[in-house]
């Protein structure tokens, strides 16, 4: 089988906020310089279940990103997990946060890789959490999607999922080729050896422009944008504290009431 996975590198979730900064300018968060990218975290249990699939029905895995060098890191990570080939799909044209275009430029990266049987995607990322992405790539295909999945099995030519819904979930089959997005309970992802790291340390990553996968220009210009960002930030909390006085906890308590009546009119 032909397995696909995207994945996307994200700053680490688990970094304390105080070191999380915004280019106002570029309206986007700023990659921290002490601390390093990680894998999507729904990214990497989707690629879990690719391999889990390799493993029980033969194939081979591709993983695909979008992003800059630094995603070769990631990337190599993938590989490591069992991966057999990893794709960087870098220029100039994706910089831009719009999910959109993301989802054009890895369905243009897949129609060149050719034939494929199944395309691993996370159900949303760590960083915005759109979800869109997965469903884009599907309806640029032209390839029915499945999302959020929690558990898949494969029967010929066809897969059985668990898709969660908000009363349990629901068992669908689908035909291949098709497109599913997981929740982190489909697979546990694994730790790969120190000789899968250093072999994988060692490959090769291809990096496609725009012009190698063909990509529509028109689908950056302004027409072809799905959304606009108009300003990003981080929020700023205030809070007022008030210690209240009195000589016993019983005149305390009457002066938090007095104060509560003045501030909120008609509570009391």
């Amino acid at each position: 089988m032909n397995l696909i996975v995207c994945v996307k590198q994200v700053i680490d979730p688990e970094m304390p906020p105080a070191m999380f900064e915004i280019d106002s300018e570029a309206k986007r968060a700023k990659s921290p310089s002490r601390t390093s990218l990680v894998i999507n975290d729904y990214d990497e249990v989707a690629l879990e279940a690719a391999v889990r699939v390799k493993e029980s029905h033969g194939g081979k895995v591709t993983v695909i990103s979008l992003g800059d060098d630094s995603a070769i890191q990631t990337i190599r990570q993938c590989l490591a997990k069992g991966a057999d080939e990893g794709i960087l799909i870098k220029d100039s044209l994706f910089e831009e946060e719009d999910r959109s275009i993301t989802a054009h430029a890895l369905a243009a990266a897949i129609k060149k890789i050719g034939d494929f049987d199944l395309i691993f995607c996370g159900r949303q990322e760590a960083d915005w959490d759109a979800s869109q992405v997965g469903i884009g790539i599907a309806e640029v295909l032209g390839i029915p999607a499945i999302s959020p999945v929690r558990k898949l099995e494969i029967r010929d030519r066809t897969v059985v999922i668990e898709r969660i819904v908000d009363e349990g979930y629901e068992v669908i089959e689908c035909p291949l080729p098709c497109l599913v997005a997981v929740d982190t309970e489909l697979a546990t992802p694994r730790y790969p050896t120190t000789k899968a790291v250093l072999e994988a340390s060692r490959k090769r990553v291809p990096i496609w422009s725009a012009g190698d996968i063909e990509f529509d220009a028109s689908k950056i210009m302004p027409e072809g944008k799905r959304t606009r960002l108009l300003k990003l930030f981080k929020p700023e909390f205030e809070r007022e504290c008030e210690l209240i006085s009195g000589e016993s906890p019983e005149e305390m308590g009457t002066n938090l009431v007095l104060k509560l009546r003045e501030a909120v009119p008609g509570l009391f």
